[in-house]
């Protein structure tokens, strides 16, 4: 892939409606959409949304207005953007997970003037009426065959009545004609990160669109557009490898979302698997049945259980050509195992986060890229606590990314402040991602800084304790954080999920870790669990998980011994 400019020239001021609708018009016969086994051309697509989008404006909606999107992956999510985008409104990610309590707190937060979920999760929009007031608007999906472990309940058992009208009768009205935009309107992107309260990341459509110029342009044998007709036109070829998209991770999950509107603006077909539940199976078959070139995954969490369906003869992905992850684990082994499934296909391991980015890709074409390294992107860079560029090879700094990013975080100067410091004039992102340098433009990731353990004055990275942990046979999952202790400050403490049958003894995890990292890295708590209860995106809420393994879950070990006061060096252990 050849690296792509900072910048999109004229085209920075493109809105992706606009882009839409220009794509919509120049190939309306394409697929646009596959649901639930129907196709949804470009033109019937558009048409569906300017519908939306003229009762959201019959309902007040405008620029600015937030339309909250309580739903999995499907096409009326996709269609809800689209209106969204169309009047300058601003889409509200909602994770699907959400019970009553939390949908509240979200809704609150967000002061929606629409509401759109499936009738499958009215059970917690009824807990969220109780709690806080609802929309003027709210529109219920039919999907009762749809539903999710956690939470989800046909409409016939929610408490009536079930809130909303039904979303169909909101594409009664006609269309609203396309109507120029520009680049400013906003895009939220609700992230709970590690600490489980949703924060806010604000997006305009300009500088998204330049953000994601490499992701969308950088496989491809063209130029990089700079106007509207050059991405039109891009669109509109014949002879280019069509883009076949289908996200695994849930479209609230940026990676998911922005991967599904790049595919649009590359005039590509999106593919929507039927359940919310991920069935591995169920996605191998459809990757299979509509020749998926580009499937998005959530590191481990989602290769996992579908390199172990393709293992089982699910079927075959060999039509792949792109497989991308972003923000999670996703190690060596899965994706050896996954690109013997798929040997034509690229995997891209994206570091980024909704704060921006990107910030560097680990990119493996076949077995001889791996071990797997991420090596910085154009505009990313090293820096030291006091922002100073980090380039001596060993030593650590923060990844920060200089290019097109977010806004900052909504209602939230204090942190946007500290997120997107202005160095030397130029305004960075630094979410607090912690690397080593090793020379040539790779790096070691190391780990978020908020989530270093200070154990008896040694910062330990989880990350690279992580990494040792997942190399164990049998070892699916992993979590690495640190807990009080009364003399060190902190323990290290891994929270691992093994495979059904493969015992894991403390004395494997120590000696595995003691062989490959400093003594003081070694943990010393070890809990072994059923699951990590991992996001659909395939993040772990770290609050909850250290109050589970504090008040419920027994560790397999706990080592009190403490080195002498003496043992100054690396090898001190706590």
């Amino acid at each position: 892939m050849a690296d792509v400019p900072p910048s999109s020239g004229d085209l920075d001021r493109a809105n992706y409606a606009t882009i839409w609708d220009a794509v919509a018009r120049a190939v309306p016969d394409r697929v646009a959409v596959h649901a639930d086994g129907a196709d949804v051309t470009y033109a019937a697509f558009e048409e569906l949304a300017a519908r939306l989008a003229a009762t959201f404006v019959a309902h007040g909606l405008g620029p600015d207005s937030t339309v909250a999107i309580f739903m999995y992956n499907r096409v009326e999510y996709l269609t809800t953007l689209y209106a969204a985008y169309k009047i300058g409104a601003i889409p509200v990610n909602i994770n699907f997970r959400y019970h009553g309590a939390e949908l509240a707190e979200l809704l609150e937060m967000s002061r929606p003037s629409a509401l759109v979920y499936p009738s499958s999760l009215a059970a917690a929009v009824v807990g969220a009426a109780g709690r806080v007031p609802l929309p003027g608007l709210v529109l219920v999906v039919p999907d009762t065959a749809h539903d999710d472990a956690d939470q989800a309940v046909g409409a016939a058992d929610a408490v009536p009545p079930v809130p909303g009208v039904p979303f169909a009768s909101a594409l009664d009205a006609p269309p609203l004609p396309p109507h120029p935009r520009g680049p400013d309107h906003k895009i939220f992107m609700f992230t709970g990160g590690t600490t489980g309260r949703p924060k806010a990341v604000v997006w305009t459509h300009g500088n998204l669109f330049d953000s994601q110029l490499f992701s969308i342009y950088g496989s491809l044998p063209v130029d990089v557009p700079t106007s509207l007709d050059d991405v039109t036109q891009v669109a509109a070829r014949e002879d280019l490898p069509r883009t076949v998209c289908l996200p695994l991770p849930p479209m609230m999950h940026a990676t998911a979302l922005f991967n599904v509107m790049n595919a649009m603006v590359l005039g590509g077909t999106v593919v929507f698997l039927t359940a919310a539940r991920f069935d591995p199976r169920a996605a191998v078959r459809a990757v299979e049945e509509h020749g998926v070139t580009r499937l998005v995954v959530a590191g481990n969490a989602i290769v996992g259980p579908l390199v172990d369906a393709l293992e089982a003869g699910a079927g075959d992905i060999s039509c792949l050509n792109t497989v991308l992850s972003s923000g999670m684990v996703w190690s060596d082994d899965l994706k050896a195992r996954l690109i013997a499934h798929a040997p034509g296909a690229t995997l891209i391991d994206i570091i980024g986060s909704s704060e921006g980015g990107p910030f560097a890709y680990g990119v493996v074409r076949g077995p001889d890229d791996l071990p797997s390294r991420p090596r910085l992107a154009p505009g990313a860079v090293v820096l030291a606590p006091d922002l100073t560029p980090v380039h001596d090879v060993g030593e650590t700094g923060m990844l920060a990314y200089r290019g097109a990013m977010p806004l900052g975080y909504h209602d939230d100067p204090a942190r946007t402040a500290e997120t997107y410091p202005v160095i030397d004039g130029v305004r960075h992102v630094m979410p607090g991602d912690w690397v080593r340098v090793l020379g040539d433009g790779y790096v070691e990731m190391l780990g978020r800084g908020s989530g270093v353990v200070n154990t008896g004055g040694e910062k330990v990275f989880p990350g690279e304790v992580e990494k040792v942990l997942l190399a164990l046979p049998g070892v699916v999952d992993a979590v690495v954080l640190g807990l009080p202790d009364p003399r060190w400050g902190e323990v290290v403490t891994a929270v691992v999920v093994t495979a059904p049958g493969a015992p894991l003894t403390p004395e494997q995890v120590q000696d595995e870790v003691g062989r490959r990292l400093a003594g003081y890295k070694k943990p010393r708590r070890l809990y072994v669990v059923d699951e990590l209860a991992r996001s659909p995106s395939g993040k772990v809420d770290m609050h909850r998980l250290r109050r589970r393994i504090t008040e419920v879950e027994v560790p397999v070990l706990v080592d009190p011994v403490a080195a002498p006061d003496t043992a100054p060096d690396a090898e001190r252990t706590p």
